[in-house]
């Protein structure tokens, strides 16, 4: 007889709720699991240190700093506290780390075995966050942010890896709006195929865009509870950035 899968167990191997089942036992896994979130999302915690008023340099090398706090932490195996959500972990940990005496683990902190912060955090801050009243705001833009960055990294990959990626590149601007009359017919000449055949890749993109960012937002949670919360925070926050 097939087993019935139940909704919970989709939950039940996500990056996060490995750290959270597993991270009592130290296990192998939940170590990678938790480095590999803590790696992933350099930029929130970034940008959050740079709205707290932080120069560039500065604010890297606190974020690099926190880093590696959290990941000696859990391998010392001290309690991190933890609950459903990861973004809402990450800035609380974040927080803690600020309120505590930071400069002094900021020129003993190993970096051999972290790898460096990706070269755009500073870019990327300027363009994201120009209009940012508040650390808080900040930190949820970019994590939304990251998380729909990551979602396009992947779907690029893929469009590569098929062979589509000349397509892919053309549609990318419009995954979240119609493109003005007539471009569907320059984008079908320059790329030799039918209109038609265009609008049907631009759904597809859309419906797995979808899934990537669910799939992003699901290894942060444990729960379809949580993940329906975190799904609202994303959307809220591109309500907020909607001209």
């Amino acid at each position: 007889m097939t087993s019935i899968s139940r909704p919970q167990d989709r939950f039940s191997t996500t990056r996060w709720s490995v750290v959270m089942h597993l991270a009592a036992s130290q296990a192998d896994d939940a170590r990678d699991a938790m480095t590999e979130l803590a790696q992933r999302y350099w930029y929130p915690a970034y940008a959050y240190v740079r709205r707290c008023g932080h120069d560039p340099v500065i604010a890297e090398d606190i974020a690099r700093s926190f880093l590696l706090h959290l990941m000696d932490r859990f391998r010392a195996g001290q309690s991190l506290s933890a609950n459903g959500h990861f973004r809402r972990f990450l800035l609380d940990q974040l927080n803690a780390f600020l309120a505590s005496d930071w400069q002094a683990t900021i020129d003993d902190a190993p970096v051999a075995d972290f790898p460096p912060p990706p070269p755009d955090l500073e870019e990327r801050y300027q363009r994201d966050n120009a209009d940012a009243t508040s650390p808080e705001q900040t930190y949820q833009r970019s994590f939304a942010l990251e998380v729909l960055a990551r979602a396009f990294k992947r779907l690029r990959s893929e469009a590569r890896k098929t062979g589509h990626i000349a397509m892919y590149e053309a549609l990318e601007p419009f995954l979240g709006k119609d493109p003005p009359p007539g471009v569907y017919d320059e984008i079908a000449r320059n790329l030799q195929t039918r209109p038609l055949a265009l609008v049907v890749a631009l759904k597809q993109l859309r419906h797995r865009f979808r899934e990537l960012v669910g799939e992003e937002l699901a290894d942060t949670v444990t729960s379809a509870e949580d993940l329906v919360a975190e799904q609202q925070a994303l959307h809220a926050v591109l309500r907020e950035l909607q001209p």
